[in-house]
């Protein structure tokens, strides 16, 4: 940054220099021809090219002037004595313009003037436009450095979110060179501690699954054991958990490819309305919840079809988890946005965690239990995928007394 202001003060003093120059070269009249028609010397030369021979008809030609009576011109004590020692003086009439009094003997005054400044001749905008030139270009051209390495800084830092490469790239000579430096060593510890968090979560995963396999095989050569009563309700349970287990294991991975970088999307025309109901059948089969869906005929959208029905059954799949009898599924198109809505009569969810529970590995105490299940990375990946596709979601109260779910996705085929 002290590159950056060092080169404002150079600019600045610099510039200060040029503009007086030119200021200099365009009003040079007043002050300099000012000083002239004051000058002793000028009154002198008044007065000795008067004592010439033709010196009077010069000054006539030169100047506006003409003969008077000494007696005419009154004077205060100081400049009588003035006039008779030097032979010359000079007054101010009432427009402040210069009046000369030059002795020519026998009582006599040669008056001169009164002699106004010459003005200068109307200027053109020439040299207003050669200053503004002088100032503005160069403010321009620093103002564009700037912006050029703004602009290359707010992309590096946009890229932080991981939808593309993260890299500052700027010339040696960029004012922001110390930043983007810095930036470089802050991108290689994110880009390691990212690396560090995937290589474990997919480690930790495949490292669960094979002493899960041992269990599972271990559990059924035992199920031919074990005959009573007891030792099948331990069975049972170790199932349970084994299962459980795998499912995590599953989310975890699911989540760690999702999370390392935004894929590219196969992105193509999909009928949301049948995606939908496609989701809700697969999802309802035996689960004893009423459903109300409110499907349009037909939604074309343009999306990854995988993804967007993966976010349908993460939303629908924990609808019917906390609803008690009622889950309602809405998609409707108004105006440029898509709306797709569900929500249950369950308890609901609190205003101070509608945000957290978007986080990777957030459950509420309410969910913890084998009842619902859960792991807390359903909805954070609902969270991924809709900001992949430029969407918005939020959580509110539902009419029926549980959650409304809401994501809003830009319409590519507005009405």
């Amino acid at each position: 940054m002290g590159k950056l202001f060092i080169s404002l003060y150079v600019y600045i003093i610099v510039s200060l220099f040029i503009v007086s120059g030119v200021i200099e070269q365009i009003w040079p009249y007043e002050e300099t021809q000012q000083q002239v028609l004051l000058d002793d010397e000028f009154g002198q030369a008044l007065w000795l090219l008067s004592q010439t021979d033709d010196g009077l008809d010069k000054l006539k030609h030169s100047f506006e002037s003409h003969v008077i009576a000494r007696k005419d011109l009154i004077l205060p004590l100081k400049q009588q004595a003035s006039l008779d020692k030097n032979h010359y003086l000079y007054l101010y009439d009432k427009k402040q313009r210069i009046v000369w009094y030059v002795e020519l003997g026998d009582n006599k005054l040669l008056q001169i003037g009164p002699v106004g400044v010459l003005k200068a001749p109307e200027s053109s905008v020439i040299p207003y436009l050669m200053l503004l030139a002088i100032v503005g270009l160069p403010v321009g051209l620093w103002s564009f450095l700037l912006w050029r390495d703004f602009s290359k800084l707010r992309h590096a830092c946009e890229a932080v979110d991981g939808s593309q490469d993260f890299t500052v790239s700027t010339p040696s000579k960029s004012f922001f060179l110390p930043v983007t430096d810095t930036l470089k060593v802050m991108q290689q510890r994110i880009e390691h501690l990212l690396s560090a968090q995937q290589e474990l979560t997919s480690s930790v995963s495949h490292e669960f699954r094979t002493p899960l396999a041992r269990l599972k095989f271990g559990i059924a050569m035992l199920e031919e054991t074990l005959q009573s009563q007891k030792g099948q309700h331990y069975l049972t349970n170790m199932q349970a958990d084994i299962s459980e287990l795998e499912a995590l294991v599953c989310e975890m991975l699911e989540y760690a490819r999702l999370d390392s970088q935004q894929p590219s999307l196969a992105t193509s025309d999909v009928d949301l309305a049948t995606l939908t109901k496609s989701v809700i059948d697969k999802l309802n089969f035996a689960s004893g919840i009423e459903f109300n869906a409110v499907l349009p005929p037909a939604l074309v959208y343009k999306c990854d079809a995988h993804f967007i029905a993966r976010v349908m059954q993460n939303l629908v799949g924990n609808a019917l988890k906390y609803a008690v009898s009622r889950v309602d599924v809405t998609l409707k198109a108004q105006g440029d946005a898509i709306y797709f809505i569900v929500e249950d009569d369950g308890e609901g969810i609190l205003k101070n965690d509608r945000e957290s529970v978007f986080k990777p590995f957030t459950r509420l105490d309410k969910s913890r239990d084998k009842s619902t299940g859960g792991f807390g990375l359903g909805l954070a990946i609902v969270a991924k995928i809709v900001s992949w596709h430029k969407g918005h979601y939020a959580i509110t109260d539902s009419q029926l007394g549980g959650a409304k779910f809401i994501v809003t996705l830009p319409n590519t085929y507005p009405q």
